[in-house]
């Protein structure tokens, strides 16, 4: 029988102390696509796929909100009544709704929101909860960082009908051919757990999704035994464990870990896998909805280092850190030099009958675009956006994109504004000291 890991104590006694990518990090990680970036970088191959914001090594990304660790979420999202006014009018008409926290001062953070409370079907936006509980289940398996970054980059599973059935591709780069290819997960594909993160967060593919959930059902099913589980038993746990039980093992293992970081189920909820195939043992427990303030609760509380603990939180804003092309929101060429932490979601149906030309993107039944986003510029600003919307009969992203730069401008102007406040106070104070002299 073919074991699922391929290490033993050995391989973890050797293994890192930190993790050194995404370009930089191949041989922490074992991401066979970040070998082929730091390939082309050293052999300077200019590489116009990616802006000079995605260059950034892992030892440079760190977490903005840990001196606010013991702060409550809540008290870090009250609205600035005058940075929420600016945001509102930048707002394009139809159904949007927006979270933004301004992390340039951790001490005198700004927040602004419009209709953050809003529920949307989130889309592959929801990838994320099932990021956070493959880091919730292995912490429990094991409370020390290095042996998790261990198991993520060793533990090697097969896809299986999981996986398949889903139409974005996944980049299978084959190290000794130096060969890119660009197609979509076959059954018996199989990677490291990390190599399926990566997948689903970089081209958030949904059969990686569905993987990696089921993932995390094993952990938080078998425990300790999932370290020596096979293809073969965990399958035959699918098999004959009661449909209904393995539902509320999914809806379980997914949404705890939201409810623990106090993101109720009205501000976000999973309700189930991300492809078809992978329903054939579990199936959904109602549907899904994500708002703007549950996200910005998740993602504020990855910079506090409290999504799960500090290490987890590091790695999951490591694995959203983007080095593959950027895409609606975070296209916007006023971000290009900035370091962007993105995730991007969409979900729309067309009525045929009613617009026989209705397009992708554009559905005229519903029509959800979704972008959660953590910009860092070289300039030291630094903020969080989670923009939602449901506009009929029009692709979102170029609204997005335009919203991604009025922003970033108005983030800018009130730093510039802060900036000539401090120096006038300071000017002032001089001056009162000095005598007026």
């Amino acid at each position: 029988m073919k074991l699922k890991y391929i290490f033993l104590t050995l391989a973890i006694a050797i293994s890192i102390s930190f993790l050194k990518y995404p370009i930089d990090g191949y041989d922490s990680t074992g991401i066979a696509r970040l070998y082929q970036l730091k390939k082309m970088r050293l052999e300077n191959k200019k590489n116009t796929r990616i802006p000079i914001g995605a260059y950034k090594n892992l030892a440079d990304i760190k977490l903005n909100l840990l001196s606010k660790s013991n702060d409550s979420i809540e008290s870090l999202l009250v609205n600035d009544p005058e940075f929420s006014k600016k945001m509102k009018q930048i707002i394009p008409a139809g159904n949007y709704s927006l979270s933004v926290l301004d992390m340039t001062n951790p001490e005198k953070l700004r927040y602004a929101s419009y209709n953050e409370n809003k529920g949307y079907q989130p889309g592959s936006v929801g990838k994320l909860a099932v990021l956070l509980a493959v880091m919730d289940q292995l912490e429990k398996l094991c409370p020390d960082w290095e042996d998790r970054a261990a198991y993520l980059k060793n533990i090697r599973v097969s896809a299986r009908y999981w996986g398949v059935g889903d139409h974005h591709t996944i980049p299978v780069y084959d190290i000794k051919t130096d060969k890119l290819t660009k197609r979509t997960v076959k059954a018996d594909d199989v990677f490291s757990l990390y190599e399926w993160l990566d997948h689903m967060i970089s081209v958030s593919n949904n059969g990686a999704a569905s993987i990696m959930y089921r993932e995390a059902m094993l952990m938080a099913a078998f425990q300790q035994e999932y370290f020596f589980l096979t293809d073969e038993k965990a399958e035959n746990y699918f098999k004959t464990t009661p449909r209904a039980t393995l539902t509320n093992l999914a809806n379980t293992v997914v949404n705890e870990p939201l409810r623990k970081l106090g993101i109720s189920e009205e501000e976000w909820k999973l309700g189930g896998m991300f492809t078809r195939s992978a329903e054939k043992y579990v199936g959904r427990k109602g549907g899904s909805i994500g708002s703007p303030k549950g996200l910005m609760k998740f993602l504020a509380q990855i910079e506090q280092g409290k999504a799960v603990d500090k290490a987890a939180s590091l790695e999951m804003k490591r694995l959203m850190y983007s080095t593959d092309r950027r895409i609606r929101y975070a296209r916007s060429p006023r971000l290009d030099s900035a370091a962007v932490y993105f995730k991007s979601g969409s979900y729309y149906k067309c009525d045929r009958v009613l617009d026989p030309n209705c397009k992708n993107y554009a559905g005229n039944v519903y029509n959800y675009m979704n972008s959660v986003i953590i910009v860092e510029h070289p300039n030291n600003s630094k903020y969080i956006v989670c923009l939602m919307s449901n506009v009929l009969n029009k692709n979102s992203a170029g609204n997005h994109l335009y919203l991604a730069s009025k922003i970033d401008d108005n983030i800018n102007d009130f730093s510039k504004a802060a900036k000539t406040v401090i120096r006038e106070t300071e000017y002032k104070e001089e001056k009162d000291e000095s005598g007026g002299n």
